[in-house]
């Protein structure tokens, strides 16, 4: 007993240590910073990969329609099945914004297990600009974001831009479980790795990037059978020895309510992804839990009979953790809204140590109802 209040002590104040770390790095990014300027424009494509809609669907691809930007500005829509319900949502934004350089492409006869990378395999070709911006069918903007997104690129080194994103429309306990994970840790991770070192990935969300260096990997169809495509896009943007800047502008995700089920597979889906890219980052990972190791020291604490100073200990270091990821969350969002209620960050942690373990005991994915198998180096193979 005394070895194990010993060890999950010192596993205690190493977790409260990361999470101050993280903490800090999170503070001295300029988050939500502007950057725009009139005087660097250049012509962007716009390539948006879409499968489905909901409620939300219509007013986040408007969002991209009504952009301030002084340059020229080109959206291509991809949509595989002309029966997809966003067909009608697109053609009716196309009808209302006909000044918009805008068009609808049935992405057909798709090469890939990654739906997604097939259909911006093809956008690519059709794009006419030297600037190529890929977004998420659910990503929101404000009408400055293409101006604050592009001046990055007037280093010559920058080859991809990417930006970090916030769940804006938690509508579920489950939703707002995840937004503990998005809203609070991964942007405050990401910056933290940083501080390490160079960014070395890109974030899928939004992200621009040269003609040039996409097609000196491959372009887009080099990931079509890739899970982590951003991943991948930024490792080997990398390798090449180009720059990734991270822009402080946050962009919004919206999407349709989602039960404990669908929340539960995308986090799960997210952690295998991890778990192969980055192996032994991810095995460590669990070091940075916060609310499992006080938790774990608070239990063997009571159980060895003590009553005063480890278990206290233990519960300021979980009031600390539920502090600090508040705090981040208040940072992320405008206004210094909480979607998440605070005793949902133990919760998001403990649950976060069931999924961190189950990335371990499978190779499947599920991804939009279709279930995949992740295979060692990324790539997917679809399940009959």
């Amino acid at each position: 007993m005394i070895f194990l209040e010993y060890t999950f002590g010192a596993l205690a104040a190493l977790s409260c240590a990361i999470l101050f770390w993280q903490w800090l790095a999170a503070r001295q990014f300029p988050l939500h910073q502007k950057n725009a300027g009139p005087d660097f424009a250049p012509a962007v494509s716009i390539l948006k990969p879409i499968k489905g809609g909901d409620a939300t669907t219509r007013e986040s691809l408007q969002s991209w329609l009504r952009q301030n930007y002084a340059g020229p500005v080109e959206i291509l829509f991809g949509i595989a099945d002309e029966n997809d319900p966003a067909v009608a949502i697109v053609r009716a934004l196309l009808a209302e914004n006909p000044a918009a350089h805008a068009r609808l492409v049935i992405c057909q006869n798709l090469a890939g297990t990654n739906a997604k990378s097939a259909k911006l395999a093809q956008l690519e070709k059709l794009a006419q600009h030297d600037l190529i911006l890929t977004c998420d069918a659910d990503v929101r903007v404000p009408p400055d974001f293409l101006a604050n997104f592009v001046p990055p690129l007037r280093a010559e080194k920058i080859a991809l831009v990417n930006c970090f994103y916030r769940l804006a429309n938690p509508t579920t306990t489950a939703m707002r479980w995840e937004a503990v994970a998005v809203n609070a840790d991964f942007w405050s991770q990401v910056l933290q790795s940083q501080t390490l070192k160079p960014l070395d990935f890109a974030l899928g969300a939004a992200l621009l990037v040269r003609r040039r260096a996409l097609a000196q990997i491959g372009g887009f169809a080099a990931f079509a059978d890739h899970l982590a495509d951003d991943y991948q896009l930024g490792q080997r943007i990398v390798k090449n020895g180009h720059g990734i800047a991270l822009c402080p502008v946050v962009v919004e995700c919206w999407g349709a309510p989602m039960n404990w089920r669908q929340v539960w597979q995308h986090q799960l889906r997210w952690a295998r992804t991890i778990r192969v890219c980055q192996p032994l980052s991810y095995f460590f990972s669990i070091l940075a839990n916060a609310s499992l190791w006080p938790l774990l020291w608070l239990v063997i604490s009571l159980a060895a009979g003590k009553t005063f100073c480890a278990p206290l200990t233990a519960i300021v270091f979980l009031l600390g953790r539920m502090l600090f990821a508040q705090n981040l969350q208040r940072r992320f969002t405008p206004g210094g809204q909480l979607v998440s209620p605070a005793w949902l960050v133990p919760v998001k942690d403990w649950l976060a140590a069931a999924i961190w373990l189950a990335a371990f005991a499978g190779n499947t994915v599920e991804w939009r109802g279709t279930k995949l198998k992740l295979r060692r180096d990324g790539t997917l193979e679809k399940i009959d």
